[in-house]
């Protein structure tokens, strides 16, 4: 299958911390890929510098479809077709649910284009199918600050969802989800069209193995191993390097 997202000799320090090792890494298109490891081992930089929130790596470079995006800013990513979610949820808190999917769906319908009521109402319809998809149907007026953690989170999927994007980056979605939001959110991520790819990083194993099909394991900002999920999760080598103190992981 073709890769959509290509990294080679990807390293990135800050200051005297190496936080990624030349890291290689392919994840073909439609794939849903996984990324464990325990904290420190570079996860989150990994996203944000696929993301272009972190610019510059030190060296090495990421190609999506073929593309150089080493040098891209996010907004130029973002245009490229990445959406990214975060460990904290970055919503307009003051506006409704159903607002912040219409505001994230806005920029990616058209540059340039103005207000306009029967926009706005169009938005709208699609913003609570997917509020309706992410399982936030009955939250649609409800001003963003005011719903639970793991509401905010879903809400955060939808409205990257909402951007309509090649490669999804998920940064612990999991975190702080209920067991009922659990389910809505890998019901969700199970609902997504196969063209979309998704990347995760989560420490919650039941989240990656209900949806990876392929896991990448890091280890002091090193890819010490990839390969199916069952496989890797399965091999004493993953315990020894996601499981090196009792307390590495939540």
């Amino acid at each position: 299958m073709t890769a959509l997202l290509t990294i080679t000799g990807l390293s990135h320090r800050y200051g005297d911390l190496t936080a990624l090792d030349r890291v290689d890494l392919q994840v073909a298109e439609g794939d849903r890929h996984a990324i464990v490891g325990a904290n420190g081992a570079g996860k989150t930089t990994l996203l944000a510098l696929i993301a272009g929130t972190v610019r510059a790596p030190t060296a090495g470079r990421i190609e999506l479809a073929g593309r150089d995006i080493t040098r891209i800013g996010p907004a130029g990513r973002a245009r490229a077709g990445i959406a990214r979610t975060f460990q904290t949820p970055q919503l307009i808190g003051s506006r409704s649910a159903l607002d912040n999917l219409v505001l994230a769906a806005w920029r990616h319908t058209g540059r340039g284009a103005g207000w306009s009521h029967g926009r706005y109402r169009r938005l709208a319809d699609l913003g609570r199918a997917m509020l309706e998809e992410v399982g936030l149907a009955g939250c649609a007026q409800q001003p963003a600050a005011s719903l639970a953690h793991g509401q905010r989170r879903l809400l955060e999927m939808g409205m990257a969802l909402a951007a309509r994007p090649r490669l999804l980056l998920l940064d612990e979605p999991a975190a702080g989800l209920t067991a009922s939001d659990h389910e809505h959110l890998v019901a969700a991520l199970h609902r997504l069209p196969h063209q979309v790819t998704v990347l995760l990083v989560d420490h919650h194993l039941p989240m990656v193995t209900a949806l990876a099909t392929a896991v990448t394991v890091l280890q002091d900002g090193r890819a010490v191993m990839t390969g199916p999920t069952r496989q890797v999760l399965d091999d004493p080598a993953f315990r020894q390097a996601y499981l090196r103190t009792a307390t590495a992981v939540t």
